[in-house]
C-alpha cells in the first residue's frame, strides 16, 4: 500500500483532539490521525499486528478478550476477533492470508483465516503464551510460554512452523517468565528477554540451544527489546525506567539510557538509528538518535497518552502507532504518527 494512501483523513486530527506531539517534538514523529475504538472495549491491551497487504492493523485487547481490527486507509474500525481468553501477540503471514494470535489464557497459539476470521486450528502451549518472533526465511515463529503460570521455574520457548501450523519444537529457559526476543535475520542467532534472571538470554535457532546469557545490570524487569543488527547493537528496555545498550559481538552492556516507566515495547528503525520507547507511566513516546558510538541523544518526548505502552513501527510504510487505553469516558483509541 502506497504511504499516501494510508490515513487520508488527515483533517480529523483536530477533530479528534490529537495531542500536539509535532509542536513538542518536531524532529521526532508527526500525528496523523486517532483510529478510535468501539466505547464497548475497556481494560488492559497488549501488542499490535499489521497486515500491509489486506491494509489492516491488529489490537489485542486483553480486557475485551477480542482482538480489534482497524482499516489502515480509513482508520475506521471494521471489526473484532472475539473468543480469545487473553490474546497477548498477533502475527499476519500475508502469503498464507493467515492471523496467528497468542492465547495466554488457554495457553495455545489460534490460527485464523484472513478473510473470514474464522478460527481454523488451535496449538496447544503453556499457560501464558506470549511474545513472538518471526523467521521469514524458515517461517517458524517463537513463542515464549509457561513459566510461573504453569507454576513451573522454567519456561517454553515453542517453536511453530507457520507453513503447516504446527509445533515442532520447544526449548527449554531457565526462568519463570520470558518476554520479548529478537531475531537476527544473517545468522541462526536470537535474542530472549529473562525478566525472571534480569538477563538477556542468547540462542542458536538451528540448534535449539541457548549459547549465552548477559546480565542487565542498568535496569530493572527486562521487557521489551529492538535490534539493529547491522550496528550490532541490542536494545533492552526495563520497567524500571531505561533501555540498555549491549554490544552483541562481545556481550557487553555499553551505556542506558532514561525514559519514562511503564514501556512494554521498542522499536528501532535501520534506516534514521533511531530507538522509540512508548511509556505507559507519563504517556510519552521517547525518541533517541545515537550521536557517537554508544551515545545517544534524546530527539523527542512525543505525547500519546495515560497509559500508552504498545507500539508498532512499520518501517516500510514509515508508520509509529501506540495504543491509548480508555479512560473514563474517552475510548480506546490507537494514534498513528508519520515518521519524520
Amino acid at each position: 500500500m502506497p504511504r499516501n494512501c494510508l490515513l487520508l483523513a488527515s483533517s480529523c486530527l483536530i477533530a479528534l483532539n490529537f495531542p500536539m506531539a509535532r509542536a513538542q517534538s518536531p524532529a521526532a514523529l508527526r500525528p496523523l490521525a486517532k483510529l478510535v475504538m468501539p466505547s464497548s472495549v475497556q481494560g488492559k491491551f497488549d501488542h499490535l499486528g499489521i497486515d500491509q497487504k489486506g491494509g489492516r492493523l491488529f489490537v489485542a485487547a486483553e480486557s475485551a478478550h477480542q482482538v480489534l481490527i482497524f482499516d489502515l486507509k480509513s482508520g475506521k474500525y471494521l471489526r473484532s476477533i472475539e473468543g480469545i481468553e487473553i490474546p497477548h501477540a498477533i502475527f499476519v503471514r500475508e502469503d498464507r492470508n493467515r492471523i496467528y494470535v497468542t492465547d495466554g489464557g488457554t495457553g495455545a497459539l489460534k490460527v485464523y483465516d484472513g478473510t473470514t476470521y474464522a478460527l481454523l486450528k488451535t496449538i496447544p502451549l503453556k499457560p501464558d503464551a506470549d511474545s513472538i518472533g518471526y523467521d521469514a526465511a524458515t517461517h517458524f515463529l517463537y513463542i515464549d510460554n509457561g513459566g510461573g503460570d504453569a507454576h513451573e521455574t522454567f519456561s517454553m520457548l515453542s517453536v511453530v512452523d507457520t507453513t503447516h501450523d504446527v509445533k515442532v519444537a520447544d526449548i527449554k529457559i531457565d526462568g519463570d517468565t520470558l518476554e520479548a526476543m529478537a531475531l537476527e535475520k544473517s545468522t541462526e542467532t536470537m535474542y530472549v528477554n529473562n525478566p525472571a534472571k534480569n538477563q538477556v538470554d542468547k540462542l542458536n535457532r538451528k540448534e535449539r540451544s541457548l549459547t549465552a546469557s548477559w546480565p542487565v545490570t542498568l535496569g530493572k524487569r527486562n521487557v521489551a527489546m529492538a535490534l539493529d543488527e547491522a550496528g550490532h547493537r541490542l536494545f533492552v528496555a526495563s520497567r524500571s525506567g531505561n533501555f540498555s545498550v549491549f554490544d552483541t559481538a562481545t556481550g557487553k552492556e555499553t551505556t542506558s539510557m532514561p525514559i519514562g516507566k511503564g514501556v512494554d515495547d521498542l522499536e528501532f528503525d535501520p534506516a534514521t538509528k533511531r530507538v522509540y520507547a512508548p511509556c505507559g507511566g507519563d504517556g510519552l513516546i521517547y525518541v533517541y538518535q545515537p550521536s557517537a558510538k554508544d551515545k545517544y541523544t534524546l530527539v523527542g518526548k512525543v505525547p500519546s497518552g495515560p497509559g500508552g505502552k504498545n507500539a508498532l513501527l512499520d518501517k516500510s510504510l514509515g508508520r509509529y502507532f501506540v495504543i491509548v487505553p480508555p479512560r473514563g469516558t474517552t475510548a480506546g483509541a490507537v494514534y498513528a504518527y508519520a515518521l519524520e
